[in-house]
C-alpha cells in the first residue's frame, strides 16, 4: 500500500506549549521522516548544569559543562529517546527544575553554537536517507536551517498554552498549577525572545499556525495540507512491519 513520504526538511518553531511536540512527531511518523527535538537537547544540557551544581547563569561555566556533555538523540518518531552520559532521562529532562533552568542555560552563546553544529550533523544524516526530517524548536527555520523546505511557525495564547502544559503535567504524574504554569510560560516566552543569541521568532517566509482552537488533528491536518502544497510529499511502496 502506498503512503506520503517527506522530502527534505519541515522547520517547526514556535514558543512552549503550542502543541509542537506532540504534531512534530505526528507528522513525521505520518510521512515516514526522521524527527528531532531540539528543544530535549537544551534541556538535557540544562540537567548536566544542575547535576553539576553549576549555577545557570554562570555563563563561563555552563559552557564548560556543555563542552564535556555527550548526547545521543533518537530520532525515531514513534521512540524519541534523549541519552545524557549513557543515562536515558527523556522523563527527567521534563520536570520543573530543568524547565525553570533551560531558558538561561540555552541563551549561552557557546551552548547555542554546540548544540546547533550537532542539530545540522543530525540532520544532514537523516538527509542522507529516504525520509527526509521533521525538526523542532524555536531557531530551526531562522538558525539551524534557515533554507528549509517548509517553515511553520505554531503560535497560540499564553493562557491555552498553560491549560496544555499543566494538562499534560498531571497526565505525567507531576504536580500541576495553573497560575505558575501561566506565569512561566509568559516568563519564558520573555527570555526566549528577548536573548540576543538566536531569540524565538518567526522567520520571514514562515507560515504561521495558530493553534488556540485547534486539537491535535487539526493542526496535523492543516501540517499535512501545507507538505503538500508545497510538493514535498511523495508515494512509496509501504514495507511490511
Amino acid at each position: 500500500m502506498a503512503h506520503a513520504q517527506l522530502r527534505g526538511v519541515v522547520a517547526l518553531d514556535g514558543p512552549s506549549g503550542t502543541g509542537k511536540s506532540t504534531v512534530s512527531r505526528g507528522l513525521a511518523s505520518e510521512l515516514g521522516a526522521a524527527y528531532l527535538d531540539t528543544g530535549a537537547m537544551y534541556r538535557a544540557v540544562t540537567l548536566a548544569v544542575l547535576r553539576a551544581g553549576v549555577d545557570p547563569d554562570d555563563a563561563v561555566e555552563v559552557g564548560r559543562v556543555t563542552a564535556g556533555v555527550k548526547l545521543e538523540m533518537g530520532t525515531d518518531p514513534l521512540r524519541p529517546s534523549v541519552r545524557l552520559d549513557g543515562d536515558d532521562v527523556e522523563a527527567e529532562i521534563r520536570g520543573p527544575e530543568v524547565t525553570g533552568a533551560v531558558s538561561a542555560v540555552s541563551a549561552v552563546g557557546a551552548v547555542r553554537e554546540q548544540l546547533v553544529e550537532q542539530q545540522r550533523g543530525l540532520i544532514r544524516e537523516a538527509l542522507a536517507a529516504p525520509g527526509g526530517m521533521v525538526v523542532e524548536g524555536r531557531d530551526i527555520g531562522t538558525v539551524v536551517v534557515p533554507d528549509a523546505a517548509l517553515k511553520v511557525f505554531l503560535t497560540a495564547s499564553s493562557h491555552a498554552r498553560a491549560q496544555r502544559r499543566t494538562a499534560q503535567d498531571t497526565a505525567e504524574g507531576r504536580e500541576g498549577d495553573l497560575e505558575r504554569t501561566h506565569a512561566d510560560v509568559q516568563r519564558r516566552d520573555a527570555l526566549d525572545s528577548g536573548r540576543e543569541v538566536s531569540p524565538l521568532k518567526q522567520a520571514d517566509d514562515a507560515v504561521e499556525v495558530d493553534t488556540t482552537e485547534l486539537d491535535v488533528r487539526g493542526v496535523l491536518g492543516r501540517l499535512i495540507e501545507l507538505v503538500a502544497e508545497r510538493g514535498l510529499s511523495s508515494g512509496v511502496e509501504r514495507t511490511a512491519p
